[in-house]
């Protein structure tokens, strides 16, 4: 496997960003074209899961039922199939041969609504029919599984394909009950039909996430009544914000460097360090990049629609966080032109950011949530953590969601928060556990106890 040549001793970023095609290619090297992986990972892939499980299960006749110890603490199952799926009841999804979700869904246990109900919900929601579903229920006689997968439709929201299923099998001849695997209620899920799975994944975080992230937080203030005053608390913390928010990318800053950019004594023409220094390019940048953030948060305070403003406005704070590196001809000026065009992996990250062709989907409808929610704590920590977890741009994507996180802040009155590098290891394991078990908790604790934080700190407490 590549790697990048700093990369350090320990290091899972070139795994995660190897594994899949690893994965394949070793499959293929001992079985050709016979194998794939299993069904619950077929349902986890067509529904744009980009976790990668501790253990992989590979289906092949000629698997030996042994395990291969992986990196990163990942295994591999070679699982010795006796019934194996015909070649048109396979594709290719995310780089693995899996099954087609219609033979995957007839293959998983009743228990894999328990254990991935979002990956099941997701699927079932984003079918356009169900006609070669019942047809392979049919051919293969699956009554147990037809009232499964009936009951799991209508529990989804998909009448329509229930009653397709119950309807044509018993027309058959075949007699069963509906039962719904789901063992609790579902989200309602107002998902449009043929809604890429990526945008279904975070309109189902968005509103069972939602609620946990409010009860974290104190009561929000609402919208300051001396806007001057709220303005000028949120400069005073730039170079505070600025040394933290850089460190944590790894960049190496110091408080003098970030007031020297700051006081305009950054001069590329004349100082060759300045030229050259990646980090005073960071510095500079994010000053020019702060500073657009606050003309984003007085039109916020004016009353406009905080995700609006964010959806307008990001762009440019993206084009001015990297603009010192393009016109010191480190970057291009296309590397400026927008959303990324490559696959991206975050550092030491077990979560893979979606495909790009998943990002042109994914932030138009980020920000149609930030427009509609009402709760300001929800757009703040919903917002950091979706924008993130899409990671539309090729770098910077920590430093934005950051400042998107304030913005959203600001909108309900809330202090600017800065997120200590001290913190990093928690802050990124929250995340983390966000993206892989979705679990929100822990990062709408971490953002609410640093806002504490902040306000103990106006309050000269700190």
């Amino acid at each position: 496997m590549s790697s990048r040549p700093d990369e350090l001793d320990g290091d899972s970023t070139a795994w995660f960003a190897s594994a899949a095609e690893f994965i394949g290619r070793y499959a293929e090297s001992r079985f050709g074209d016979q194998w794939c992986v299993s069904a619950d990972h077929s349902v986890r892939l067509h529904a744009g899961n980009t976790t990668l499980p501790s253990q992989l299960v590979l289906n092949a006749p000629a698997g030996q039922n042994s395990v291969i110890q992986l990196r990163a603490g990942h295994s591999l199952l070679d699982y010795r199939a006796k019934d194996f799926p015909k070649a048109d009841k396979l594709t290719m999804v995310g780089g693995l041969r899996a099954m087609t979700i219609e033979q995957a869904l007839i293959r998983v246990p009743e228990s894999f609504y328990r254990t991935y109900a979002r990956d099941a919900q997701i699927v079932l929601a984003a079918m356009r029919d169900a006609d070669e579903l019942v047809r392979q229920l049919l051919d293969g006689g699956h009554s147990v599984v037809a009232g499964r997968l009936a009951g799991a439709m209508r529990a989804c929201g998909r009448d329509d394909l229930a009653d397709n299923i119950v309807g044509v099998m018993r027309s058959a001849g075949y007699a069963f009950t509906e039962v719904n695997p789901f063992s609790d209620p579902l989200t309602e899920l107002r998902a449009t039909r043929g809604e890429s799975p990526y945008v279904t994944r975070v309109r189902l975080m968005w509103a069972q996430m939602r609620e946990e992230v409010i009860d974290s937080f104190p009561a929000e203030p609402g919208l300051p009544v001396d806007e001057g005053a709220y303005l000028a608390a949120v400069q005073d913390t730039y170079v505070r914000d600025a040394y933290n928010s850089l460190s944590i990318e790894g960049y190496h800053v110091t408080n003098a460097l970030i007031e020297r950019v700051a006081s305009g004594n950054w001069d590329p023409e004349q100082n060759e360090a300045d030229l050259q220094s990646k980090d005073a390019m960071a510095a500079r940048g994010y000053f020019l990049a702060r500073q657009k953030v606050e003309e984003s948060i007085r039109k916020i305070l004016a009353g406009e629609n905080a995700g609006r403003v964010v959806a307008q406005d990001h762009r440019v704070w993206y084009r001015e966080l990297f603009g010192p590196s393009v016109d010191a001809k480190l970057l291009k000026p296309s590397d400026l032109a927008g959303y990324r065009s490559h696959q991206v992996f975050i550092r030491n990250a077990v979560h893979v950011p979606p495909p790009k062709e998943a990002v042109r989907d994914m932030m138009p409808a980020l920000f149609e949530f930030l427009e509609a929610e009402p709760n300001a704590a929800a757009r703040a920590v919903l917002g950091h953590f979706i924008f993130v977890f899409t990671h539309p741009y090729m770098d910077g994507n920590g430093r934005i969601g950051r400042f998107l996180m304030n913005a959203m802040l600001a909108s309900g009155g809330y202090p600017w928060t800065v997120i200590e590098v001290t913190r990093r290891p928690e802050y990124m394991e929250a995340l983390n556990a966000a993206s892989t078990d979705g679990d929100i908790g822990p990062f709408a604790k971490f953002v609410a106890s640093s806002l504490r934080d902040e306000m103990k700190r106006a309050a000269g407490a700190v």
